[in-house]
């Protein structure tokens, strides 16, 4: 059985079938309800937030990828379909994909689940890319921003380029906040190849990478 599939049983998630609108042949895994309180209060994630490029082999649970997955794209508002980061005019551009040594996950926010799209460890690849950062290839696991423009731009014209990119970084924000919170370290990564992202994760044509966060326990030199 496969590693992430086993992770999903292990932590009580059930593996459903494909429901319309996700990748015909991915399985789909149901994640647990995100938790809406915390114990840190905003003010102490703000103080608390600093980039950890050194972390642990101690994974991270399929609980505490939800929890970062809701904090960055989570529905909000189901009636209208609002999310936990703003976009302009809701067109929603964003597409997340995380990566861990068990595989790689699409989150799709309607229903709070992910698809399982790959089952073997992609963290080295995403490294590759990103000219050999350590900190990506030993992350317990790796968030892939993408953004699907012509949603945006549609609307917008070409100055819907410029609100993809900002709400990327409000997306990225709340990825590090929550990271903070969950007792995580994490780091922002820009410089990457762009074509060897989506090579190594086989991105649909229009879901251009566009940001990556590593996340994980920080080393105890970290601590």
């Amino acid at each position: 059985m496969a590693l992430c599939v086993v992770s999903a049983m292990m932590f009580g998630l059930g593996v459903l079938a494909v429901e319309p609108g996700t990748s015909q042949s991915a399985k789909v895994i149901k994640l647990p309800e995100p938790v809406q309180k915390g114990t840190l209060s905003l003010e102490e994630t703000l103080a608390k937030r600093r980039s950890v490029r050194s972390f642990s082999a101690e994974p991270i649970s399929m609980e505490q990828i939800g929890q970062l997955a809701w904090a960055a794209q989570g529905i909000t508002a189901p009636e209208r379909g609002l999310r936990t980061a703003p976009s302009a005019g809701a067109t929603y551009p964003i597409e997340l994909y995380i990566v861990t040594q068990n595989g790689t996950y699409h989150y799709v926010p309607q229903g709070h689940q992910v698809e399982v799209l790959k089952e073997e460890d992609l963290r080295g690849q995403l490294a590759r890319a990103a000219g050999g950062q350590a900190s990506v290839r030993n992350a317990a696991a790796d968030f892939v921003i993408t953004a699907v423009y012509s949603r945006t731009m549609k609307r917008y014209g070409e100055r819907g380029r410029t609100y993809v990119h900002l709400e990327a970084g409000h997306v990225g924000q709340n990825i590090q906040l929550q990271a903070v919170s969950l007792g995580l370290g994490s780091v922002p990564i820009g410089a990457f190849k762009e074509e060897e992202i989506r090579t190594a994760l086989s991105l649909p044509a229009d879901h251009e990478p566009v940001y990556m966060f590593a996340v994980g326990h920080p080393a105890t030199e970290s601590r």
